[in-house]
């Protein structure tokens, strides 16, 4: 609509007609001059790519028959319809419900008591604003009122805090006395959409659609709220049962809680209910100075760091031992509870003008003489807080537990992951067995809303064919360390032994490594210096005694993890001077601890640790006939609790074409948990551009290519092969759309005549399918792959698990093709991503997903080290984010030297 306003408010009169004339034309000047208008070209139309379509089976390998952890779902009600509508749930004044468990026990209310005026209708409620039926309700619109008891305080919505004004007074004991209060609640149902189930048949030909998605969606949200309706956690489609024998104890106060994953998918098998094995970590359930004393690995509740308990228990769950009511800690008494006053409201005694007196007490002596509860150590501690910040509402700290199954989400430490890791292993069968066991106790075939599909599941794995490759032939091109030192920073070990096996070591896999130069001992003065202090003194200490510029320097560390030192010492080494480090922290050093340092060592230096034979004759399909370069990509995010910090995008690309063993890498931040690489390309003139492959650690793609094209005999490469990594399935058309157009406008912009053909290929391990042996208690051989029966009814998809699960069950990796105009048949591309799984140089064997894949995560973590963005998430909320002036710039990476920027530093 026109304004006539400058802001734009298109002011009216009563009648609707404007309250002023519009400003008069502008005043053409006399010595304005016409100018011809020049014919735009038309706008050239966008070609939006989707995932291309599968384009056979692969047939090479040794065929294996396999179960799978599919469940084959038939449906019968196809012809039916799924009805969407809208819901609104608020109180009696208006405001609106907040909190999922809140809504669905107002929904749950809302079925039991209208069950004849919603014609007898089951819903499946998402605990937020979408509620689906199967047939429409009677009418589009529908309200009610419904009468539940008083939910402000349960485990799902803890928001409220008891009426008591400072503490728990009269008010409160009446509370406790009666602790259900009937509320009213107003619930408004309205009609939003129509979903064909058919489209569930369709999709399974391969015809996807918004409907087909919202379907799905709808099945989805079925089992979530059949979890929700047995008392689960829910975490998006996995659901952990409040039951002790499904905790472990990780350490600090946290526990890994074992459920079950469980949703619907579309195969050529067609549709199957995948259900596995998932983990949650949760807050150790009990009484809270339990949990304290556990989590700051102290010895008694007098040493508790208060300023960081309230920190960790603030937005907890509790419950009180005396009433079994919940609350929501919203923080600690700023006194002792025997020092804590409060104003505890006199009933029976009032003044002169009848108004009810208060009386000063501690929270101490109104439990204990008022309550007559006994108390034996909170006197002399804080109060837990569960009220409001003008009116707080103190309970002592030996009254309070924690509900079970709340969330942990800071990031662990490496002993709790290493204690996981251990307490989360199953083998094969014993996993089989657990899901076997997990779909009984499901009892989905009660579901009543699956019933209404039509829906039966079958209670036997699904069978697949499987095919395993053979693996590849190795070779090894072994290096010679001459010139290197060790740099020692207070690590308490027999430095000449050490040296001497290593050299023992490199002798026996064919690597030379010469006496070193000199080892280098940290001063005691500056051990307790910062460590950027600590690494500028070791290199004033190491360029006063040193000829020249060591080749090579092995760096020893006090801590086996996580060292202050690391990320300042290779910042110094590879930014500052262009030196080729090793850290290590000799604390159980053994031959293969030794094996696996030199393989580190060699990938550094230019040698090769696994070099395939079909590269070196050259003999790989396609890629040895024509100059090819392999590029992997991936970004890398903070951990949890730091939202703020930047994330890190990595390319590595191979070089030294005929072969796919050589790789450098290239790296860059930016905007925090962003998953898409956010300028693969920008131009800023028409000689420079600065994006991520073009703009990586300051190395630009012209760079990529170039050191490509020097590598490779002076040839550019004519076909670029993409592996994606951290990318879900909704991501797809974006890698395909804005990603590998980036890519393309890069190649263009450095040669408009270049015009490679590409393939992207995306890589995921955080999926649910596993494959098992029958009858046997073992893993699925290395070089399984299977592309039949539960992969995609259309897209290009296969996994293969190309590593040899060694503990607990292999997890094979998920490959999606996203998009190929260079050709690769079926076995071709197959063969290709399992030789590269066995390239990668960290390792004798194969790994479980292509090489440039893990040396982009590498490369992300190893450069991210350098900054320690940690202080920029204290200092700034919004670093890299958004605020009302835009987008905060991220700080950039240092630029790497030349001589290391070529090495593979990142091994």
């Amino acid at each position: 609509m026109d304004s006539f306003e400058p802001d734009g408010t298109g002011a009216r009169d009563g009648n609707g007609a404007p309250d002023s004339l519009p400003p008069p034309p502008p005043v053409i000047p006399p010595d304005f001059v016409p100018t011809r208008v020049e014919e735009q070209e038309p706008a050239k139309k966008k070609v939006v790519r989707v995932p291309i379509s599968r384009r056979g089976l692969g047939s090479r390998g040794q065929r294996i028959s396999l179960l799978t952890n599919h469940f084959k779902v038939n449906v019968t009600n196809v012809e039916g319809h799924f009805y969407h509508y809208s819901v609104s749930v608020s109180y009696e004044d208006g405001r609106p419900v907040d909190g999922k468990g809140a809504g669905r026990k107002v929904i749950d209310r809302v079925q039991e008591t209208y069950n004849a005026e919603l014609d007898g209708k089951d819903f499946a409620y998402d605990g937020e604003k979408s509620l689906f039926t199967v047939g429409p309700l009677p009418r589009n619109k529908l309200e009610f009122t419904v009468v539940l008891e008083d939910i402000s305080s349960n485990r799902n919505n803890g928001n409220a805090s008891p009426d008591a004004h400072g503490s728990p007074n009269g008010n409160d004991r009446k509370r406790l006395r009666r602790p259900y209060r009937s509320k009213t609640f107003k619930v408004e149902i309205s009609f939003a959409a129509k979903i064909p189930i058919q489209a569930i048949a369709n999709a399974l030909r391969g015809q996807e659609s918004e409907n087909s998605q919202e379907a799905f969606r709808v099945l989805d949200i079925i089992l979530r709220q059949h979890a929700a309706k047995q008392g689960c956690l829910l975490v998006r489609q996995s659901f952990f049962h409040n039951d002790p024998k499904n905790f472990a104890d990780v350490g600090g106060g946290v526990l890994g809680c074992r459920g079950f994953h469980s949703s619907f998918r579309t195969t050529q098998g067609g549709l199957s209910l995948n259900i596995d094995v998932s983990t949650t970590m949760i807050i150790q359930p009990g009484p809270v100075v339990d949990f304290l004393i556990a989590n700051q690995n102290v010895r008694d509740p007098f040493s508790i760091d208060w300023a960081k308990a309230k920190r960790t228990l603030k937005n907890l769950r509790i419950k009180t031992i005396t009433s079994n009511q919940e609350y929501k800690i919203t923080g600690l008494s700023e006194k002792l509870c025997k020092e804590q006053m409060f104003s505890l409201k006199q009933k029976n005694v009032k003044d002169d003008d009848g108004e009810v007196q208060e009386l000063e007490i501690t929270v101490y002596d109104y439990f204990v003489n008022n309550r007559n509860i006994d108390l034996r150590y909170s006197g002399d501690l804080p109060c837990i807080n569960v009220g409001k910040p003008k009116r707080p509402t103190y309970i002592p700290l030996e009254l309070c537990e924690l509900v079970s199954l709340q969330r942990y989400t800071k990031a662990l430490t490496n002993l709790q992951r290493a204690s996981l890791v251990e307490k989360s292993r199953q083998k094969p069968q014993e996993r089989m067995s657990v899901l076997s066991n997990a779909l009984k106790l499901s009892k989905y075939d009660n579901e009543p809303m699956l019933r209404s599909c039509g829906i039966s599941i079958s209670t036997n794995f699904a069978q697949v064919e499987g095919r395993v490759l053979p693996a590849p032939r190795k070779l090894v091109q072994p290096t010679k360390i001459e010139r290197w030192a060790v740099v020692n920073f207070s690590a308490r070990c027999d430095i000449r032994s050490l040296v001497r096996d290593l050299i023992k070591c490199g002798e026996m896999k064919g690597i030379l490594i010469d006496q070193p130069f000199d080892v280098f001992e940290e001063s005691p003065q500056f051990r307790r210096s910062s460590p950027v202090v600590r690494v500028e003194k070791m290199f004033d200490e190491i360029q006063s005694k040193l000829p020249g510029a060591p080749q090579f320097l092995l760096c020893l560390l006090p801590e086996r993890k996580n060292s202050d030192l690391y990320g300042p010492w290779k910042r110094k080494n590879l930014a500052d001077f262009g030196i080729v480090t090793q850290c290590m922290a000799p604390m159980r050093v053994n031959d293969q601890y030794l094996t696996n340092v030199l393989l580190k060592i060699n990938a550094k230096l230019g040698g090769l640790n696994s070099l395939l034979a079909v590269e070196h004759s050259p003999s790989i399909p396609i890629v040895s006939k024509v100059p090819t370069i392999i590029l992997g990509m991936d970004v890398s995010h903070g951990s949890p609790g730091h939202s703020d910090i930047p994330s890190i995008a990595a390319v590595v690309s191979s070089r030294h074409w005929p072969l796919i063993s050589r790789y450098r890498a290239a790296v860059r931040t930016q905007s925090p948990k962003v998953e898409m690489i956010d300028s693969l390309f920008k131009k800023v003139s028409d000689t420079e551009d600065e994006g991520i492959i073009s703009h990586i650690s300051f190395i630009n793609f012209r760079e990529l290519l170039l050191d490509f094209y020097t590598s490779s005999g002076k040839r550019k490469p004519e076909q670029i092969i993409i592996f994606r990594d951290g990318v879900s399935e909704s991501q797809f058309n974006q890698v395909l759309n804005v990603e590998l157009n980036q890519i393309i406008e890069a190649c263009k912009f450095l040669d408009e005549k270049w015009s490679p053909k590409f393939a992207v290929i995306v890589a995921q391990k955080n999926h649910h399918t596993k494959f098992f042996q029958s009858g046997s208690p073992d893993n699925v051989p290395p070089g399984t792959v299977v592309d039949n029966k539960v992969c995609h009814p259309r897209n290009y998809d296969f996994y293969l698990c190309a590593h040899a699960g060694m503990i607990g069950t292999s997890r094979p990796t998920h490959y999606h093709v996203l998009f190929d105009e260079i050709g690769f048949s079926s076995d071709e591309l197959q063969e290709l991503v399992h030789s590269l799984s066995y390239v990668y140089q960290r390792s004798t064997t194969a790994i479980s997903v292509v090489a440039p894949i893990c040396y982009a995560h590498l490369a992300a973590s190893q450069v991210g080290s350098f900054m320690k963005f940690e202080d920029l998430s204290e200092t700034s909320s919004s670093q890299g984010g958004m605020t009302s002036a835009g987008p905060v710039p991220v700080p950039q990476l240092p630029r790497l030297q030349e001589k290391v920027c070529n090495s593979m530093f990142f091994c």
